[in-house]
């Protein structure tokens, strides 16, 4: 090995990030950016985790936690398959699947739009609406538990904003195509 080789300094591998961490020390910041994916989905993985033992905790055997967590994104409003897929939450066929049987399970009630018959309406039926009911009422408590200090309230909102800022950012880079955020 040359003495050149042996005085360049060997690139710093990040060190994987715990859940209660922040960024590994000297991480660098393309490191981190690349880790928030990784990240991201570990949480969504773990979020419905806790969505199913939620269900289960309630009783609720006949849904899955991405069907139950579909019936909280459409919430109280009456809309339409294509506003559900746009919001960009799912895949046709998968939604199409999921409210199927959605509707079979009696959550949903779907119906045609008045304006044009060949566009379906959907909005959650009484069944889906106590459900949901529910559901937000044990998040209250989950939520309640995880902030205790008026320090971890503002971090909580960082965070959102935070994750907010880079779901818009990375809309943005896949609808326009622009390397600057």
């Amino acid at each position: 090995m040359s003495a050149a080789a042996k005085q360049q300094p060997t690139p710093a591998v990040p060190e994987r990030a715990t859940p209660d961490s922040a960024a590994p020390a000297g991480a660098s910041l393309p490191a981190v950016y690349t880790d928030l994916g990784r990240i991201i989905e570990s949480m969504t993985r773990r979020f419905l985790d806790v969505l199913r033992m939620e269900l289960a905790r309630i009783g609720i055997d006949d849904l899955s936690p991405g069907q139950a967590l579909m019936l909280i994104n459409i919430g109280g409003e009456e809309l339409s398959v294509r506003d559900l897929l746009e919001r960009g939450y799912y895949l046709g066929s998968n939604a199409s699947y999921n409210l199927k049987h959605l509707v079979e399970a009696g959550y949903v009630d779907r119906s045609a739009s008045q304006r044009d018959r060949r566009t379906a309406r959907l909005r959650l039926s009484e069944r889906g609406l106590k459900l949901c009911e529910a559901l937000r009422g044990l998040e209250a408590v989950r939520g309640e538990a995880l902030i205790r200090t008026d320090e971890e309230a503002a971090d909580l909102e960082t965070t959102y904003r935070t994750l907010r800022r880079l779901e818009r950012a990375w809309s943005d880079l896949i609808r326009y195509d622009t390397p600057e955020y």
